[in-house]
């Protein structure tokens, strides 16, 4: 069964007053690009979360978003930022006494300055709050392969309909690709017999005429190498392991087939078939892109 490379997952784990949220997007990539927004604190942990998320999404772009909150009841305590408060004091005295204004710097003034007072988190430990984080971030991988595989049954479904349309349309090429050198040869006939009985043509140049048409427009080649790339469409679709990339060489290979049947095409109905199976294939390629 395929999967979609577009999903969206949450998990979330707390310890000890903090909790922690881990978002997972995802969307179509040619390779596996992760990028990883957290916390400072978690720098340490970050090659492990990029071999976490390598080995169970392996392709796509992937943004990986780290929170970390503490609930309330005393997890965040006040401090003061005594460096950036003596530097607004010195500010505030110098505009004092270079403009000559009246007034005193009061603790209101101070207090109200940005980053004057900082709420700083009651630091846990930091082994706790990885295993916390390992904790969030399965269960939002779990939360995006469930959507990657819902999305992967709908691609599945449209793209095994259009393999149905695709059979439909070959064995009608097939059929008639089989009476066209017939009926080309029943219309050189008739137009030699218009001509009248006293037009001498060379019925071994008339023979070779009609072996040279069948052999340009003979598509038999093309038919059988169409169908066992299908095939191989088939059995990948089965398959549980990343089958993007393969399915992506075989659409091409099938439009390959598909281009040469249509330039041997001397025949309106096969052209017509031809144009619909590129049609159907331009669409499978489509849905493929998004394929993991």
């Amino acid at each position: 069964m395929i999967r979609s490379m577009t999903g969206f997952g949450k998990g979330i784990a707390t310890i000890d007053g903090a909790t922690l949220t881990v978002e997972i997007k995802t969307v179509n990539h040619r390779f596996c690009d992760i990028s990883i927004k957290s916390p400072r604190l978690f720098s340490a942990c970050e090659a492990e979360l990029r071999r976490s998320l390598s080995e169970r999404l392996k392709r796509g772009k992937v943004d990986l978003l780290v929170l970390l909150e503490y609930n309330s009841g005393g997890a965040a305590l006040p401090v003061l930022n005594l460096p950036l408060a003596q530097a607004y004091f010195q500010a505030f005295n110098e505009l004092r006494t270079t403009f000559n204004l009246p007034g005193e710097i009061s603790l209101d003034l101070l207090a109200g300055q940005r980053d004057v007072i900082l709420m700083r988190e009651n630091a846990l430990p930091e082994e706790d709050l990885c295993r916390c984080l390992f904790v969030a971030l399965e269960r939002a991988i779990e939360a995006v392969e469930t959507m990657r595989g819902h999305e992967g049954e709908a691609t599945q479904r449209d793209i095994e309909g259009r393999i149905a349309t695709l059979d439909a349309h070959l064995h009608a090429i097939s059929a008639r690709a089989a009476v066209v050198p017939k009926e080309w040869q029943g219309r050189l006939s008739e137009r030699l017999t218009r001509l009248g009985p006293d037009f001498a043509y060379d019925p071994l140049r008339v023979a070779q005429e009609i072996a040279l048409f069948a052999d340009r427009c003979d598509i038999s080649e093309e038919l059988s190498r169409f169908r066992s790339h299908l095939e191989q469409v088939r059995l990948l679709l089965a398959e549980q392991e990343p089958v993007g990339r393969q399915l992506d060489f075989l659409v091409q290979e099938l439009n390959r087939e598909t281009n040469t049947m249509g330039s041997k095409s001397n025949d309106a109905e096969l052209t017509r078939h031809v144009v619909q199976i590129k049609s159907e294939l331009e669409k499978v390629r489509e849905q493929i892109q998004n394929v993991e």
